[in-house]
């Protein structure tokens, strides 16, 4: 049965869905993949990839080194672990909880590889456009632990243990009434990145910076809104307005929801894309092609 929904007052309206596609990536792991790159309601942001896999099979073979450029990645595990390294000497591993950052800027080449873990593996990453006055920046990296990220009660409870919780990841948030910063707070164009997890028929109402874009990505239960109940894997972009409405389906329907919510300033630049490369132009690509080829993207 259709549950019953009502928008608050200056809660953002859903626009539109976009449900995930199975892909693979790297050495053959197996994915599901939200593309965004040609969406301006997505901006900044322009891709999620989830992998969800209790077989070590579709992703144990990993990311092998690869480059980048014009972008950063941002990779949240809910379960198993993932290690980074790339050519400037940097690596780290981060396990369940935690996450990575990596500013690609005029160029890095780096591999994702993941361990085994009881449960087997469930993560994501985010790929996050660069202005163009940045895109040539300094490449940068960083391991967030899950200790680092604060784990916040949603619906007035005095510990998370009481029902629905937020765990800041990246950005600016503002929750009870108190603005708080993630342990990321210079990811480009302002993003945002937070886990949600909202008690079956729970419902919160987050404010966001009306400038910002937000997305929902549904990765656990299910989310009632205005055009019905969306289930999991499916990416949810918000119009205009001061406030996020969220809502779990209710008790009697299943579990409540695991989400990824995500907001940022949107860039409202050209968006070039190929493979690993995302540039303003043809041109622009061309080139990190060349750099690339020439041995000389990290130069």
């Amino acid at each position: 049965m259709e549950q019953m929904y009502k928008r608050q007052p200056g809660a953002r309206p859903l626009l539109r869905g976009i449900g995930s596609q199975a892909s693979a990536d790297g050495a053959g792991v197996r994915i599901q993949r939200v593309p965004g790159f040609d969406s301006p309601d997505f901006s900044p942001f322009l891709m999620l990839d989830e992998i969800r896999s209790e077989r070590a099979d579709d992703y144990i073979a990993g990311f092998p080194p690869h480059p980048h450029r014009g972008i950063e990645t941002l990779t949240y595990m809910l379960n198993g672990e993932f290690e980074h390294q790339d050519h400037l000497g940097n690596r780290g591993s981060v396990s369940s909880g935690g996450a990575q950052w990596m500013r690609a800027g005029r160029g890095i080449i780096h591999s994702e590889m993941p361990g085994q873990a009881p449960g087997g593996m469930h993560g994501f990453q985010l790929w996050i456009n660069m202005a163009a006055a940045n895109k040539m920046d300094d490449p940068t990296w960083r391991d967030i632990q899950s200790a680092e990220i604060p784990e916040l009660a949603l619906d007035g409870g005095e510990s998370v243990s009481e029902g629905s919780l937020i765990r800041l990841i990246a950005g600016t948030w503002h929750i009870g009434g108190e603005e708080r910063n993630a342990p990321l707070t210079d990811a480009a164009a302002e993003a945002a990145v937070a886990d949600i997890r909202l008690a079956a028929g729970a419902e919160v109402l987050l404010p966001l910076p009306a400038a910002h874009s937000v997305l929902v990505y549904v990765y656990a239960g299910a989310l009632v809104t205005e055009r019905g109940t969306i289930p999991r894997g499916n990416m949810l972009l918000y119009g205009a307005g001061e406030a996020l409405q969220l809502r779990a389906q209710a008790p009697t329907e299943g579990e409540g929801a695991g989400l990824l919510c995500l907001h940022g300033l949107p860039l409202r630049e050209p968006v070039a894309h190929y493979g690993p490369f995302v540039m303003n132009s043809r041109e622009e690509i061309e080139q990190a092609l060349r750099d690339y080829n020439n041995g000389t993207l990290t130069d």
